[in-house]
């Protein structure tokens, strides 16, 4: 099977979802530590995550008119795929989106993975989808996060106070934004 990668970097591409990721999605998808810190309440069954990667397979093809772009995030080196990135809740009247992001593996994690596919990603925002404006929400227990975005360009704009409940505590949501004219792709060095 050819693949076809959509935006490469040095450490990871990004491609169109296959049905062959069905094991990997559904299981990042209940990952416990990844959905604690995406805040995800729900575990996803195999038909769920199956619907999901064939309602994605399509998305980002005619840019102009997508009201999402999700692409798989795919280790340059073995083309093993490691998470997913997406753009989301695409407004093409304000020029405006959100977007996430989830390696799956948290064997994946801190190795630079996210950094660069985040930074990919917020290109093909502001390139391809022509976006001005593209937000993200992190929760406050998470500064890990917090730095990654930080240093693609991303500023905090604001707290969504207690918006989480988590095993019977409250959470805050930090809301970080990037504008189009404040995004330089990140350096090989700064990905680490």
């Amino acid at each position: 099977m050819t693949i076809e990668k959509i935006l490469q970097g040095e450490r990871v591409y990004l491609r169109r979802y296959t049905p062959d990721d069905l094991d990997l999605v559904l299981a990042g998808s209940n990952e416990p530590e990844g959905a604690r810190l995406t805040g995800t309440h729900d575990t996803f069954t195999r038909e769920q995550v199956a619907r999901y990667i064939e309602n994605n397979r399509a998305s980002g093809e005619d840019p102009a008119n997508v009201s999402r772009a999700a692409f798989i995030c795919a280790d340059t080196a073995d083309d093993r795929a490691v998470g997913e990135v997406v753009i989301n809740e695409i407004d093409h009247a304000n020029r405006s989106a959100n977007i996430r992001i989830a390696i799956f593996n948290p064997s994946d994690w801190n190795r630079g993975y996210g950094s660069e596919a985040l930074d990919l990603m917020v290109g093909y925002g502001f390139e391809t989808l022509k976006l001005h404006r593209i937000e993200l929400g992190v929760y406050d227990f998470n500064p890990r996060a917090v730095r990654v975005y930080e240093k693609i360009g991303f500023k905090r704009e604001g707290v969504l106070r207690d918006a989480l409940l988590w095993d019977g505590a409250y959470y805050d949501m930090i809301i970080m934004s990037i504008l189009e004219h404040e995004w330089t792709r990140l350096s090989a060095s700064e990905r680490q």
